[in-house]
């Protein structure tokens, strides 16, 4: 089922570090901007805890946020976030401007599904080696997916999924793949566990450790 992802916004009219950091401290506001289009870069705030719920969804890195300032209200991607070192707080957000007719791109999360119960693993008790955690991917805003499933269950030991074995959904194409064959990686592999060949070699006969004990 798709999100709608909302945040409410006001202006900010002061400017600068010194002013950001009062709306962090004392209003527990979050200091942003909005850019992009053929409109004017728009400097606005956010009432943190509203940013830090929908932060807890991955969808909401990869999907259309609509932002409401005063009456009027845009429709978004978040582009950056700066995070404080050591603290769990937002200092600062961006966002960029979309249009229905325009392609976007962004990077969606993948999800693996099907891991332990995939032919690699449960039969051929393999180990399962991730490469990407997500994609970038180029598509109309209204077509962006919340993630791309990746289905291991017929995946095999020694068996490599790269980016062109994926299934995207209508209207999704990959960054990487536009730029030619080369640039297919590798998505998740299945591999054999370390040492399971030395655990499995066959022990020497009798025979043959009383000739190396006799070299």
């Amino acid at each position: 089922m798709a999100i709608d992802f909302v945040l409410n916004a006001t202006l900010r009219e002061d400017a600068g570090k010194g002013a950001s950091r009062r709306l962090r401290r004392l209003e527990n506001q979050t200091p942003a901007i909005v850019y992009g289009g053929k409109k004017k870069p728009v400097n606005i705030q956010i009432p943190h805890k509203d940013l830090i719920k929908q932060l807890e969804n991955e969808a909401f890195y990869a999907h259309v946020v609509t932002i409401n300032i005063g009456d009027k209200s845009e429709s978004v991607l978040l582009k950056d976030l700066q995070r404080h070192p050591a603290k769990p707080i937002i200092m600062h957000a961006d966002f960029l401007r979309v249009s229905k007719t325009k392609k976007v791109t962004v990077k969606a999360p993948l999800h693996f599904i099907n891991e332990d119960t995939s032919v690699g693993v449960k039969v051929q008790g393999g180990k399962i080696s991730h490469n990407m955690a997500e994609l970038e991917i180029s598509c109309l805003a209204a077509n962006l997916p919340e993630f791309i499933e990746v289905d291991l269950a017929d995946v095999e030991l020694g068996q490599i999924v790269h980016i062109s074995d994926l299934k995207l959904p209508k209207g999704v194409t990959s960054v990487a793949l536009a730029l030619g064959a080369d640039h297919d990686g590798a998505v998740v592999s299945i591999q054999k566990p370390k040492g399971a060949d030395e655990d499995h070699e066959p022990a020497a006969s009798e025979g043959e450790g009383e000739e190396a004990a006799a070299e």
